[in-house]
């Protein structure tokens, strides 16, 4: 009885000491899972935030040297004046023009100008209407030879038989300040980088000479009067169109006669309908 005690005894220390060993490798093993686990979940996390970073922070590929960058400034937008729409142009690059200058002096001095930089008379600038800001103009005088370089900042004149608006500094050097107009050439030497104030440098843009010009001999409220312009105009010229275009809480429908791909012979396109008793008519680009 007492060995079989002992053997029973024996038998149940090593069953215990079997489930203690049981116990420590099976806890050995689930700390090892654990460990792998945890390894596993931080790769995993790992490639899954570095996955769905580059979806948030998407690199491009670096720029070509021929890749065209366009930035539409807020002054690169079409604007209204006295019911008249003018585009600017893209660009300056080959930009010619003949015309009557003026000037403008101590009433606007210290005003924003269109750029937002303040007006100084006594500085060589000079507004027109459609050029890019920050373009440097030559400005002759065909009346007496004289010429300056001028850089334009503001929008105007709005008249329609000028073409530049001088400021107080540049109408001095053409000698133009005591007849107030002269008749002018003006030609687009390019427009320049401004850095913190600064200008840095000549941008480089293509030709906008060529493209699809239209000239606008019309605008109505009522579609009515517009479609029978059109109407009337295409007896003559193949392409008119009506444009509708919203403007606040109305609508108006602008009729454009289709000019030329080229820029020049677009505006001789535009001098001929003035001459046909379209006094208004003025060149757009689509």
């Amino acid at each position: 009885m007492k060995y079989l005690w002992q053997s029973m005894s024996a038998a149940l220390r090593d069953r215990n000491n079997l489930e203690f060993a049981h116990t420590c490798r099976h806890q050995r093993f689930l700390k090892f899972l654990n460990k792998i686990g945890f390894i596993v979940f931080f790769l995993v996390f790992s490639l899954f935030f570095n996955l769905t970073g580059c979806g948030h922070r998407h690199i491009p590929p670096p720029l070509s040297p021929t890749t065209p960058v366009r930035e539409l400034l807020a002054t690169q937008h079409p604007y209204e004046i006295n019911g008249h729409i003018y585009y600017p142009l893209p660009c300056a690059e080959g930009f010619v023009e003949e015309g009557y200058a003026s000037w403008y002096g101590g009433e606007f001095h210290g005003r924003p100008t269109a750029s937002g930089e303040l007006y100084n008379m006594h500085a060589i600038t000079a507004a027109h209407r459609t050029l890019p800001m920050n373009t440097y103009v030559k400005v002759v005088n065909l009346e007496n030879g004289r010429e300056v370089a001028v850089r334009i900042i503001d929008r105007g004149p709005f008249v329609k038989n000028r073409i530049i608006d001088l400021s107080y500094g540049a109408g001095k050097k053409l000698d133009m300040i005591g007849p107030g107009t002269a008749k002018v050439r003006i030609e687009a030497l390019g427009e320049v980088h401004v850095s913190s104030g600064v200008l840095v440098g000549f941008k480089s843009h293509p030709d906008f000479r060529i493209g699809e010009f239209y000239v606008q001999i019309g605008a109505f409220l009522e579609p009515d009067n517009a479609y029978a312009l059109r109407r009337k105009m295409t007896r003559y010229y193949k392409d008119v169109v009506v444009f509708r275009q919203p403007r606040g809480d109305q609508i108006f429908y602008r009729v454009q006669i289709f000019a030329a791909t080229e820029y020049n012979a677009a505006k001789n396109f535009e001098t001929r309908l003035e001459s046909l008793g379209f006094p208004d008519a003025f060149l757009v680009s689509r």
